[in-house]
C-alpha cells in the first residue's frame, strides 16, 4: 500500500511532463501551420516551391524586435503591454506582407512563363539573399526579445488544470494561429477574391479568360501568405526569446514538410500538417532525445513522399492523357 503511493507523484509528474511536452508541441506546430499556408497558398496557384518564405518570417521576428525596442524594450515599455504587442503584431505582418509583394514582382513574376526550375532557383537566390542581408543589417549574433522581462513576466505565467500547465504565452500563440487560419479559411471560402484565387488554383488561364486579374490574385496571395509569416516570426520571438538571421530556414524547411504531410495546396491539410510537424518535434525531443528530432521529422516527410504524396487531406492529382 505505501509502495503504491509512493508511486503517485511518479505518475503525476509523467502526466504533467507529457501535457508540457504536447502544448509545446502544439505551440510549435502553430508557427508552422502559419508557414505551411503560405507555402500551400502559392503553390496552389503557381505550382511553385517559395523557398525564400521562412526568411520572410525571420524579417517577420526581427521586426517585431525592433518595434518592441523602439517603445522602451521588455525592460521599461513606453506604452500598455497589450498595445505593444498589437502594433508588435501589425507591423510583423505589414512589413513580410509587402515584403512578399516585391519578391513576387521582381524574382517571380518575370519567370512565370520560364521552365519550373528557374523560379525554384530563384527561390533560393532570394532566400539566401534576404539571410545573408539580414546578417549585414542586423549582425549574426541573436537578438534578445527578452519577454521574461515584460510587464513582470506576465507572459510566462501558467494556468494550472491538474496536470495541464500552460503558459499564457503559449496560449496567446495558439489562440492567434488558430484565429489568424479560420480568418483565411473564411476569406478564401466567403469573398470575392477567395473565389477568385480558388478559380485561379484550378486554371490560371481560364481564370484569366473569365476576366479574373491574375496578377491581382496572386499579388494578393503573397502579400496574405507572407503576412501570415510575419505574424509567426513575431510569436516565435514572443514564447522563444530572440532571432537571428539563421532561424527562418530551418523554419521554413520544417513548415515546407507540414505542407507536404497536410497535402500541399490544401488550406486546412497545411493546419493539419503544421500541429502534426510541431508534436513529432517535440515528442522526440522530449521522450528520446533532441539529437533526433530533425531526424524524425524527414523520416515522417518520407514516408508521406512514398506512401501518400497527396497528404493527409491532399486529393491526389488527375493525369492527363
Amino acid at each position: 500500500m505505501h509502495a503504491l503511493i509512493a508511486l503517485i507523484p511518479s505518475y503525476e509528474r509523467t502526466w504533467s511532463y507529457l501535457f508540457g511536452q504536447v502544448v509545446a508541441g502544439l505551440t510549435l506546430g502553430s508557427l508552422y501551420a502559419l508557414l505551411a499556408l503560405g507555402y500551400s497558398m502559392v503553390y496552389g496557384i503557381l505550382k511553385l516551391l517559395n523557398f525564400a518564405h521562412g526568411d520572410v518570417y525571420m524579417i517577420g521576428s526581427y521586426i517585431g524586435y525592433f518595434v518592441l525596442s523602439a517603445f522602451g524594450g521588455s525592460l521599461n515599455p513606453s506604452i500598455p503591454t497589450l498595445l505593444l504587442i498589437l502594433l508588435m503584431f501589425g507591423a510583423g505582418m505589414l512589413g513580410p506582407g509587402l515584403l512578399g509583394v516585391v519578391i513576387e514582382r521582381f524574382a517571380y513574376r518575370p519567370l512565370r512563363r520560364a521552365p519550373r526550375i528557374a523560379p525554384l532557383i530563384s527561390a533560393l537566390g532570394v532566400s539566401f539573399f534576404l539571410q545573408q542581408t539580414a546578417v549585414l543589417l542586423f549582425g549574426s549574433i541573436p537578438k534578445s526579445y527578452n519577454t521574461f522581462s515584460l510587464h513582470n513576466g506576465v507572459l510566462f505565467n501558467t494556468i494550472t488544470i491538474g496536470a495541464l500547465r500552460v503558459q499564457y504565452v503559449q496560449l496567446v500563440v495558439v489562440c492567434s494561429a488558430l484565429a489568424l487560419m479560420v480568418a483565411l479559411s473564411l476569406l478564401v471560402s466567403r469573398t470575392q477574391v477567395g473565389k477568385a484565387m480558388r478559380a485561379t488554383s484550378v486554371d490560371l488561364e481560364a481564370a484569366t479568360m473569365m476576366g479574373i486579374d491574375v496578377d491581382r490574385v496572386i499579388v494578393f496571395t503573397f502579400f496574405v501568405g507572407s503576412a501570415l509569416a510575419g505574424a509567426a516570426g513575431v510569436m516565435n520571438g514572443l514564447v522563444y526569446q530572440n532571432v537571428n538571421p539563421y532561424v527562418g530556414f530551418q523554419a521554413g524547411l520544417k513548415a515546407f514538410t507540414a505542407a507536404v504531410v497536410g497535402g500541399i495546396g490544401n488550406i486546412r491539410g497545411a493546419m493539419v500538417g503544421g500541429l502534426i510537424i510541431g508534436l513529432a518535434q517535440t515528442l522526440t525531443s522530449g521522450f528520446l532525445s533532441s539529437t533526433f528530432q530533425d531526424l524524425i521529422v524527414f523520416v515522417i516527410l518520407i514516408a508521406f513522399m512514398l506512401f501518400r504524396p497527396s497528404g493527409v487531406l491532399g486529393a491526389a492529382a488527375i493525369q492527363k492523357v
